[in-house]
């Protein structure tokens, strides 16, 4: 029981703490890497070949990366049922420390706000053109043309949405299924943020991809933003409007589930998202400000944090005490 608990505890101090490690040591950009080695080989000039590729690729990358972390996780159990002394003492401190390390991978705190960080930091420079580059390295809509309004509005969406894509969605499935859980989660989600766009040419390829990330998110998002909501509550931010917005504007947005934590963020600064030509969400009329991005990277930690307490700690608590975890 302990174990994933202080692993859980583990990944969370790392990443508020260090961030991400360099790019050629993080298995997302691994994930990635393989993910973009393959695709190329899905295409085809029939449509429904393409769709079939794609799915047999992504099937492919996530058997390989459970394989990979079926085998960690083997060598841990059988660490764990070693006979007691100081060695395996030594073995299993070492195996939970992997593990948190293995999972903190999978969640980006520090890292989404350095990035968004960054954007504001070009603004306060009055670098919009710097702003609209670094804004285009984390969201997947044209930022040439955007002023400097939409430009913070994009950045405090970003954030919203990574607190499921990046934070609780892999501690969700970290929940029920460990290390595998939290990576499968990882793969599908890296697949779809690079080739489960509508365009021409992912549009088939990135089918499968984009509609499993719509199913693992579908749970993670909307309880992601009932825990924003609490977390609102504690910061004394305008939690009540957050329901509001968050019933409201929920389902406006094409994704059918970016929409709930991103209307929840903006109801409870009172401000206004828009992506030109998509939706807009909230009906905040003030200018959206610094203060308003430290709010919503403060909203961004205490919603990890309690994600953790409210959701994953229990979660696994109770899995735990019917040895569903023992099993993983």
């Amino acid at each position: 029981m302990f174990v994933p608990i202080i692993a859980v505890i583990i990944a969370l101090v790392l990443d508020l703490v260090f961030g991400d490690p360099k790019n050629r040591y993080h298995p997302t950009v691994w994930i990635g890497r393989i993910i973009g080695k393959i695709i190329p080989y899905t295409r085809s000039q029939n449509p429904t070949n393409e769709k079939i590729n794609g799915t047999l690729g992504i099937v492919f990358i996530v058997i390989l990366i459970s394989v990979l972390i079926s085998l960690f996780s083997s060598s841990m159990n059988q660490i764990y049922n070693l006979d007691s002394n100081i060695y395996k003492t030594l073995l299993v401190i070492t195996g939970v420390i992997a593990t948190g390390i293995l999972l903190k991978t999978t969640i980006a705190i520090k890292g989404m706000e350095s990035h968004a960080s960054a954007i504001m930091d070009s603004l306060s420079k009055n670098d919009l053109e710097g702003a609209r580059v670094k804004l285009s390295m984390i969201v997947k809509r044209d930022t040439m043309n955007l002023d400097k309004q939409h430009v913070i509005s994009a950045t405090l969406e970003s954030i919203s949405e990574n607190i499921v894509d990046g934070i609780t969605g892999p501690l969700f499935y970290f929940s029920f299924f460990g290390l595998i859980g939290a990576f499968v989660y990882r793969t599908i989600n890296t697949a779809d943020s690079m080739v489960g766009y509508k365009t021409d040419i992912f549009r088939n390829v990135g089918w499968f991809a984009a509609n499993c990330d719509k199913a693992l998110n579908f749970l993670p998002s909307r309880l992601t933003s009932l825990v924003m909501i609490l977390s609102c509550i504690i910061l004394k931010k305008d939690w009540r409007h957050s329901i509001h917005i968050m019933k409201r504007d929920g389902p406006k947005t094409e994704s059918p589930n970016a929409g709930y934590p991103m209307a929840t963020l903006a109801g409870a600064l009172g401000i206004k998202f828009e992506k030109i030509e998509h939706y807009v969400l909230g009906d905040g009329n003030s200018v959206i400000t610094e203060m308003h991005f430290k709010s919503a990277i403060s909203i961004m930690k205490l919603t990890s944090i309690m994600f953790t307490l409210c959701f994953t700690i229990p979660v696994i608590i109770i899995l735990s005490s019917i040895g569903w975890w023992f099993n993983v």
